[in-house]
């Protein structure tokens, strides 16, 4: 009896998927539940203080001609992260399980121990840099008022029949997508965009960092999925 109570209440509590605005991501996009679209690109850092003026002057001159390109919003995010070292000590403790040489042995252990000691005492964050690119089907501006109207009042109709625009929507917002990566390209940063795994672990990570930290989400493609 106790037992189905507990059941009851586990299925009354609303899922977490609830109070997140994903609806899904698939093909390396983010949909949301209002029906706008998603693309997320992981973009390499610049020391600009090793800069020299010259070089300084035409990074800015380069970022506000980037800036003055497109005429949709961006969002720049930073996040930061304690480095997870653990894996890397676990790697070091079986190849110094393994070691045969004495004096390799010792010096893989000290080397494990100065490793573990510098992260622990200095707090080494990690920083990845992020550039999210939008789409909303608002915008379009091939829409009448009505329509667009339409799927502010009902966004649930809209993500329902979003399958048969999504190839559509994918299409427009590729062509921001290269202008956005042609603009940071010519400052000579490194950008490369997230599939879905990466999504996915992104968001993981982002929404539950202590979990995340502890354990790994791993691959989609073997994880089961309840349907509450």
């Amino acid at each position: 009896m106790k037992n189905e109570q507990q059941k009851k209440k586990k299925q009354s509590m609303p899922s977490t998927q609830t109070y997140l605005p994903i609806a899904e991501i698939k093909e390396g996009v983010v949909v949301l539940k209002d029906g706008t679209m998603r693309v997320v690109l992981m973009v390499s850092s610049i020391n600009f203080s090793l800069k020299s003026d010259d070089e300084q002057g035409a990074l800015i001159s380069s970022y506000v001609g980037f800036l003055n390109s497109i005429d949709f919003p961006l969002q720049i995010v930073i996040q930061s992260r304690q480095m997870q070292i653990e894996p890397y000590l676990e790697k070091l403790k079986l190849l110094e399980r393994n070691q045969a040489n004495e004096l390799l042995r010792v010096q893989i252990a000290d080397y494990r121990s100065f490793v573990k000691e510098l992260v622990d005492i200095g707090q080494i964050m990690t920083k990845k840099f992020y550039v999210v690119v939008p789409f909303d089907p608002l915008s379009n501006k091939q829409k009448n008022f009505f329509s667009r109207f339409g799927e502010v009042l009902r966004p649930a109709k809209t993500i329902r029949v979003k399958e048969s625009r999504f190839q559509q929507r994918k299409k427009d917002l590729e062509l921001r997508i290269r202008q956005v990566v042609g603009g940071l390209e010519s400052m000579g940063l490194n950008v490369a965009q997230l599939d879905t795994q990466a999504l996915i672990e992104l968001y993981y990570t982002s929404y539950n960092p202590d979990m995340a930290f502890a354990q790994n989400l791993g691959d989609i493609e073997k994880l089961q999925f309840e349907n509450i």
